[in-house]
């Protein structure tokens, strides 16, 4: 055998940073056997009872090795004529510093190449052995070629005296996960020139590590011509190397660069690459250029690339959408229960339409800007997903959109797209009927602390009227909305001084008191809205509220009734205010009624309303206690509970956690009322 002598020496070479991973080693001799344009690169050994591994071999059916270059190939080391055509943006050829021949050190102590190549001056296919020992990388040993007996080429690097290796080491799950992450991309984009990795005739499996893939055909129209692209997008299980890349191929599957694709720094597990093949790359000179790699002989300016590179970003971010939503969001969902972040709910329908309502929330958020999901810890977690609770809970839906828009940028797509999460759904509407009913709730008990007590009710009687004036939905759910007219103080002004100079007649109050009428302790309150007209469908109509609180040592009888009446005859003697499209309605509320009223009660009976107590063409005046006020908000409320299209033994108890029960016996509620007034 001839020798050859490497460019260095011996420990120079076992120093120059030569992997120790036995699977890292054969990584790189199948990459050669690629590099060398080989469709099938084999494994092969046999073993005994006992496991021994003797020896194995890895061969390729690839061009060989040109006996003409082994001088450039195993005589210069970190050198490799691969080098000469090498670009750097590419990835397609891997042996290119000259080091993978010298990997078998990791396991064995002595490397044997028989390489079979067509000659290219006789035409003919020549065969040599080449061999490099361990102990003495520096130098390489081979034959002179002789005349092949194969019909084809390839190459067979056969590995002896193995160290810290055994046949499982070449069949474990974790070798064979190894060389699919390592060749998957390469395999897949290659699968219809049927490359292959066999290890003893098995093929070594890769597709379980593609969690989804598709192929679509792209053209791009540019100054009147049509580049039609072939575009292959995978997204991996895990990661495949360390970074994710646009593929640029011609029409032989080449590899002429590499872009790295804008989704580099996403933490959600959207693993993926794109290949793009196209006869359009085939004028691409060859090598790079570092200061301007030119891409279709025109440079990555040119509008082709433009417009392409423009839907390749386009196609990932769809992509990575639908991941998002899907996989990924189901992913973050599954970690957030399991950790505690999102936050209980009871195994009822009413709670679980809660949870679903937020988990729908959560995913639209986390699909218009993973990142906001992304990197935080448990208790980060916990407060940002406590504050969508709450938001949610209180019906403060657009604070979230406010919120995000200060932290991200919406498109208008993705603000329309987070709009229709938001919407009100029928858990939203639950909510925030349970939410306004526990605050209508504590309205009405601040409300019995002060009408059943006369001190509270003199001390307290700008609190009790602001209350009133906000809620009176206390008076029926029609006057939810009703609103302030001020035009009315005009004829407050002329009520009060008719019941002040009455009063006077009456020797109630003297000349010195009159300036306190102004401070009267009654609260009179005007309101109006606007309702449908009986007598005229086409046309609607004017109605007008106005509510007279009377203090609690007051007793509501003929005198009380009498200063409404002498009210409504002022309104109705107004030419302002006395139109037919004017409906008026007096309400006079207090502790206690008389027999006398309850006698007017049975007078107006048989118009079938409610506390009427006289009724003149559109005038109507009502008495009221306080006590038919509240049974009235029970009755209402529990009415809109029973009709909840939920859970309603839920609904129920989350109402009692507030402090709020409709559904007490009435024995009870009395005695609580009775309580409340003594």
């Amino acid at each position: 055998m001839e020798e050859l002598k490497v460019s260095v020496n011996n420990s120079g070479i076992g120093s120059a940073g030569l992997t120790s991973d036995y699977m890292q080693a054969v990584a790189e001799y199948i990459w050669n056997g690629f590099d060398a344009g080989a469709s099938h690169v084999r494994i092969d050994y046999t073993t005994n009872a006992i496991d021994h591994l003797a020896s194995f071999t890895i061969s390729d059916n690839g061009s060989g090795i040109d006996f003409s270059t082994i001088g450039n190939t195993f005589g210069n080391f970190m050198d490799s004529i691969k080098r000469t055509s090498y670009q750097k943006s590419s990835s397609a050829i891997r042996g290119n510093r000259g080091k993978g021949r010298f990997s078998f050190v990791a396991f064995a102590n002595l490397a044997v190449w028989h390489t079979i190549y067509k000659d290219t001056a006789s035409q003919k296919l020549l065969e040599y052995d080449l061999v490099i020992k361990k102990n003495s990388k520096d130098k390489c040993h081979y034959d002179k070629t002789i005349i092949s007996k194969a019909s084809a080429t390839g190459t067979t690097v056969t590995f002896t005296d193995l160290s810290s290796i055994s046949a499982y080491s070449l069949s474990n799950k974790l070798f064979l996960d190894f060389l699919g992450a390592e060749f998957g991309w390469f395999l897949l984009l290659n699968k219809e020139k049927d490359c292959r990795i066999t290890i003893n005739g098995e093929d070594v499996p890769y597709k379980h590590l593609i969690a989804e893939t598709e192929v679509r055909e792209l053209p791009i129209r540019s100054d009147g011509v049509i580049a039609i692209f072939r575009v292959t997008f995978v997204r991996w299980v895990k990661m495949i190397g360390d970074k994710f890349y646009f593929y640029f191929l011609d029409s032989k599957q080449k590899e002429i660069c590499k872009e790295l694709t804008s989704f580099n720094n996403n933490a959600m597990g959207f693993n993926h690459s794109v290949y793009v093949e196209s006869s359009y790359f085939d004028s691409f000179s060859g090598r790079d250029k570092e200061e301007s790699l030119l891409l279709f002989g025109t440079g990555k300016h040119s509008p082709v690339f433009k417009a392409l590179n423009t839907s390749l970003v386009a196609l990932l971010k769809d992509k990575q959408k639908l991941f998002v939503n899907g996989e990924a969001a189901e992913k973050l969902i599954t970690n957030y229960e399991r950790n505690g972040v999102i936050p209980p709910f009871k195994n009822d329908k009413y709670d679980q339409a809660r949870k679903e309502d937020l988990i729908n929330v959560v995913r639209g958020l986390y699909s218009i800007e993973p990142k906001l999901f992304v990197g935080l810890n448990k208790e980060q977690q916990k407060i940002s997903i406590g504050l969508i609770t709450i938001l949610l809970e209180t019906d403060e839906r657009d604070t979230i959109i406010e919120l995000i828009g200060q932290i991200i940028t919406l498109t208008a797509s993705e603000r329309q797209g987070l709009l229709n999460i938001l919407k009100k759904t029928t858990i939203g509407k639950i909510t925030r009927t349970v939410n306004m009913i526990e605050s209508r709730y504590k309205i009405i008990e601040l409300l019995k602390s002060l009408v059943f007590d006369a001190k509270k009710f003199t001390s307290e009687i700008h609190h009790l009227q602001k209350a009133i004036e906000e809620s009176f939905w206390l008076f029926g759910e029609q006057y939810h909305l009703v609103s302030a007219n001020e035009s009315f103080s005009v004829l407050q002004t002329k009520y009060l001084d008719l019941i002040a100079e009455q009063e006077k007649k009456d020797g109630k109050k003297t000349k010195a008191q009159k300036a306190d009428f102004n401070r009267r302790p009654d609260i009179f309150l005007c309101r109006q809205h606007t309702i449908p007209d009986p007598t005229d469908f086409e046309y609607f109509m004017e109605e007008n509220v106005m509510v007279e609180l009377k203090r609690p040592t007051v007793v509501i009888g003929k005198e009380q009734l009498r200063q409404i009446e002498d009210y409504m005859e002022i309104i109705r003697a107004d030419d302002a205010f006395n139109s037919q499209k004017r409906r008026w309605k007096f309400l006079i509320v207090g502790n206690q009624l008389d027999e006398y009223v309850k006698g007017q009660y049975v007078s107006q009976k048989e118009k079938g309303k409610k506390f009427l107590v006289k009724g003149i063409d559109n005038y109507e005046i009502y008495a009221l206690t306080w006590d038919d006020v509240f049974t009235m908000f029970n009755l209402r409320h529990k009415f809109v509970v029973d009709h909840l299209d939920f859970d309603k033994a839920a609904i129920k108890r989350e109402l009692l956690e507030k402090g709020i029960d409709f559904y007490a016996e009435p024995e009870k509620i009395t005695m609580e009322i009775q309580e409340a007034i003594a």
